[in-house]
């Protein structure tokens, strides 16, 4: 634990060290910063100096992370808790064999991409069709990662979506789908179900609806239904032929999925050909991740960042701040990728944590949060640090003023809660302001920016399927950096498990089947009130 303690002494010591101070040195920019294809990733805004990141890079070093990568790509069961590789890079190589317990696993890989091109193919130029035309709609149905990576993929693309309207489905909740479906034709709608054991719960029950939905004016509904999924039993049963039936192996979880069958509504939505870009940009960032030294490696850099901020620095929360508002969902997306990758409490021998897990990761686009929750950002009690993201470019070249003005607000932000406002600057604009005496200090007072907020910054050129690509694959090698430093699985999910069985067990409760008889009192005093409340 030398190193570890070495980091705790560290944060210890630069603690009340201004970040500002820190540009004394006019090569702090570029010091502090990292490029990797169309990415500069900028984290020159944090209190890390050069002992603290040789500190940081030895700390991946000693943890072996490339070794453990290198593990990961090579098809090694790393998911060790459920006797699994993983491999949801493999989806996204497709060129690059690769062997689990000596099979090679990616010729069916390559023949289910080949088939959901196929038929991606057929739909958008209607050679598959509804029974009342060509499909104008798609609703994905599914929860988890088979809902909130094409959802969030499908709106980050929005510029090339030339393809049937996407919709997405998740919660149980029966407004979802109700208002999903509502304004839609059934006879022109596909629909995706995507569940890998075609068993869960909330999906389920969506699709048995969507079904009756199409079966009040359609003959066959099952025929303009496609299933994400390996159990080819249930989709038979379900009446879904085995042609519109896509399955991905057990060592692709969830919340890594959109890069295979889980992808096929964004593939439909953009086209093979922007969906291939998209593989493309996560591969490119892939090799990047396994090639380069800890000290130029991105996906580490943004690992280790997060290490110092949380793990050392003790701040609880990071906040993912987009300004590209077609990215509106990745920090929820990446709440997911990250929280229950790395919300856990155990190491991998099955021993308590001696220090915290994962942070609380949220966040808004730019510019919407700077008048939502910045005003805690900037002047709250708690430090809380901002990962930026932006394009220099958008989409809309006769909007290209607005996009200035949207980036300009980016780096105002950043520089803002690096910066800060001192008393004395406060009290001077207050001077200015006629104002004296108590009441001047008492108004100077709200305005004082504490300053030495940490922020990274990731800039690109433009938001592409390639570029795009290249962020969820960053993100997603960055928590596997956390969790090996951590020395946790990062690739189950045991904490989304009880409160499942729990909600099995308690419908019947609900319905009146059964009499709850061994619930807690608050919990039967809940279900007393709501059976009363429905009459």
């Amino acid at each position: 634990m030398t190193i570890w303690q070495d980091l705790l002494d560290k944060a210890q010591s630069v603690q009340n060290r201004q970040i500002a101070e820190l540009f004394e040195n006019e090569n702090r920019a570029a010091g502090f910063s990292r490029e990797s294809g169309p990415f500069l990733f900028d984290f020159s805004k944090t209190n890390i100096d050069a002992e603290t990141l040789d500190l940081l890079v030895e700390l991946a070093e000693e943890k072996d992370v490339a070794a453990r990568a290198e593990a990961m790509f090579s098809g090694a069961k790393i998911n060790e808790t459920e006797g699994r590789a993983v491999l949801h890079a493999a989806l996204r190589n497709l060129d690059t064999d690769v062997f689990v317990d000596g099979e090679n696993v990616m010729p069916e890989v390559r023949a289910t991409y080949a088939r959901m091109v196929d038929f991606a193919r057929d739909v958008r130029e209607g050679k598959f069709t509804g029974q009342g035309g060509a499909i104008t709609d798609v609703v994905n149905i599914g929860i988890g990662g088979s809902d909130l990576g094409p959802a969030m993929a499908t709106l980050a693309l929005a510029p090339y979506h030339d393809g049937p309207r996407c919709h997405f489905v998740s919660n149980v909740d029966g407004a979802h789908i109700h208002d999903t479906l509502a304004d839609l034709d059934p006879e022109t709608t596909l629909v995706i179900v995507a569940s890998k054991t075609f068993t869960t719960i909330e999906t389920m029950t969506n699709a048995e609806t969507a079904k009756r939905w199409m079966a009040a004016k359609v003959a066959d509904p099952a025929q303009q239904f496609a299933a994400l999924s390996t159990s080819a039993e249930k989709t038979a049963a379900f009446g879904i032929d085995a042609s519109r039936v896509f399955g991905f192996a057990d060592w692709v979880g969830g919340r890594y999925s959109m890069w295979g069958p889980i992808g096929l509504s964004l593939m439909i939505a953009i086209g093979p050909e922007d969906f291939a870009d998209s593989l493309k940009g996560a591969a490119v960032m892939d090799a990047h991740f396994r090639a380069a030294p800890y000290a130029e490696n991105l996906p580490v850099l943004l690992a280790l960042v997060g290490i110092w901020h949380n793990q050392f620095c003790d701040y609880a929360t990071r906040a993912v701040l987009p300004y590209d508002q077609r990215l509106a969902r990745l920090p929820a997306y990446l709440q997911q990728l990250e929280m229950e990758s790395n919300g856990k409490r155990v190491s991998m021998d099955g021993k308590d944590l001696p220090y915290h897990s994962g942070p609380v990761v949220w966040g808004e686009p730019g510019t919407n949060g700077q008048h939502a929750f910045y005003q805690l950002i900037h002047q709250g009690t708690r430090v809380i640090p901002c990962e930026f993201m932006v394009a220099a470019e958008g989409h809309e070249p006769d909007l290209a003023h607005q996009h200035l003005l949207l980036v300009a607000n980016c780096l105002a932000q950043s520089e803002a809660l690096m910066r800060g406002r001192s008393l004395d600057e406060a009290t001077a604009i207050m001077r200015k302001k006629g104002l004296d005496g108590a009441e001047r200090d008492r108004q100077a007072r709200h305005r004082v920016f504490p300053g030495s907020r940490p922020s990274t910054t990731l800039l690109y050129p433009k938001l592409t399927p390639e570029v795009f690509g290249g962020i969820v694959a960053l993100y997603e090698h960055r928590v596997f950096v956390e969790g090996v430093i951590l020395g946790i699985n990062s690739f189950d999910q045991w904490g989304v498990e009880l409160g499942k069985e729990l909600a099995l067990a308690l419908a019947p409760v609900l319905s009146g089947e059964d009499s709850g008889e061994g619930k807690d009192g608050s919990t039967r005093q809940l279900v007393a009130r709501i059976r009363a409340l429905r009459g």
